[in-house]
């Protein structure tokens, strides 16, 4: 087991063990923010016919290259186009058909002309000006022409996919299934949120709860599995009860080196295979992650502010992956720091902010009380800004790599 890595490293330690979940098919309206399993592409022309984007009439530019308002066009309407319906006649020289919006340009005709843009008399329509051929239609394929990758494998389902897919005629969608990831929060100091009374040492469940939305914002489903004591059979039997149920693991407090810290004995005991144990970071330094029946148990700090870190730099790239996206990794922006960062970092600091444009450059605030076991100061936070090791005080100004978070 390697100890004391750099984020690089334990990075790319996971990254060597993910495997995608399997597929299923889902209906349409029920695939958003889904992964998409398959490359989609255009079996037909989006839209599937030359069409007019206002109502008007569809004409010939020739019968209109010499109209003026001296000497105006007259052409005759053949017929009205409502939309919805298709052309029943050619337009020849000299002719004109009355078109509604969206209505499928008829043959013969290569222009269209607004309402307001002419003169109608009868059966007939006046035209002053000429237009030009090609003028005001919507040619078939603009959205997409047949044949063109409608969606690619590995995208995330957005609320345009969903339309252009239905734009498609595709009902069922084959997306990846959501990895399933169980949370087992340890102490003996910890006791159940909903608990009315707050007794004397005790502290309220908050990690997996916050822990379960950042699952969810990756695509996963969370599934709880209680709060265990610090007592190393007890724990491993629960990791072995999540093992069962999902495809990972994730457990909050007992990592460190404490006397009751029983999770590093706890995986030991169930025979998992340890991967690394601590890297070069704060907040999130106390860090275990190891193998069993090819899952992953990642075992993050009791601190709720460290156990956020840890989980953003790690675990969400390793679920974005397992879950099928094809850009899973952690997305990096240089920004300049607004207000600079007091304290010396003998490892990798990550400080907490908010992204922000001044002048045309990114720059990022950092929020107030960076404390390991703080979450305060993740609400309304899109930014973990990465202090390199061995720096001094940073002063106002300085520019560092920040890791997006997504809020």
């Amino acid at each position: 087991m390697k100890t004391m890595l750099s984020l690089d490293e334990a990075s790319e330690i996971m990254s060597g063990i993910c495997q995608a979940t399997g597929t299923e098919s889902v209906e349409l309206m029920e695939a958003l923010d889904r992964v998409l399993a398959e490359d989609v592409r255009a079996a037909e022309d989006i839209p599937p016919f030359d069409r007019s984007p206002f109502d008007g009439y569809a004409l010939r530019a020739a019968d209109l290259a010499s109209a003026s308002a001296e000497q105006p066009a007259t052409l005759r309407v053949t017929e009205e186009i409502p939309a919805g319906n298709t052309p029943a006649r050619t337009v020849n020289p000299g002719q004109a058909a009355k078109i509604m919006t969206g209505s499928p340009i008829p043959p013969g005709a290569d222009c269209v002309v607004k309402f307001e843009e002419v003169s109608a008399e009868g059966a007939h329509v006046i035209v002053s000006a000429p237009f030009p051929s090609g003028r005001n239609i919507i040619p078939a394929g603009e959205d997409m022409g047949k044949g063109a990758m409608a969606a690619q494998k590995g995208t995330v389902i957005n609320p345009a996919m969903i339309g252009l897919l239905a734009s498609l005629g595709i009902q069922d969608v084959p997306v990846y299934l959501r990895p399933k990831v169980a949370i087992l929060s340890t102490g003996n100091e910890i006791v159940p949120t909903g608990a009315a009374v707050l007794p004397p040492g005790k502290i309220r469940d908050s990690s997996a709860f916050a822990l379960a939305g950042a699952l969810r914002t990756n695509g996963a489903a969370p599934l709880f599995l209680g709060i265990a004591r610090d007592e190393a059979e007890v724990i491993g039997e629960a990791i072995e009860d999540g093992l069962r149920d999902a495809d990972m693991v994730i457990t909050t407090g007992g990592v460190s080196v404490g006397d009751y810290d029983m999770v590093k004995e706890a995986v030991r005991q169930i025979g998992a295979d340890a991967l690394f144990w601590r890297i070069r970071i704060k907040p999130g330094a106390a860090i275990l992650a190891a193998l069993k029946h090819g899952k992953l148990i990642l075992c993050l700090s009791g601190n709720p502010g460290a156990a956020m870190i840890s989980f953003q730099l790690l675990a969400a790239p390793f679920i974005r992956r397992i879950a099928g996206h094809a850009r899973w990794q952690n997305r990096e922006i240089d920004v300049t720091l607004k207000e600079g960062f007091k304290k010396p970092s003998l490892c990798k600091r990550l400080v907490r902010g908010h992204l922000v444009i001044e002048d045309g450059r990114a720059v990022m605030s950092v929020t107030e009380n960076q404390g390991n076991g703080v979450l305060s100061s993740f609400i309304g936070a899109d930014l973990l800004g990465a202090i390199p090791e061995g720096s001094g005080p940073v002063p106002p100004g300085t520019r560092i790599k920040a890791y997006m978070t997504g809020g």
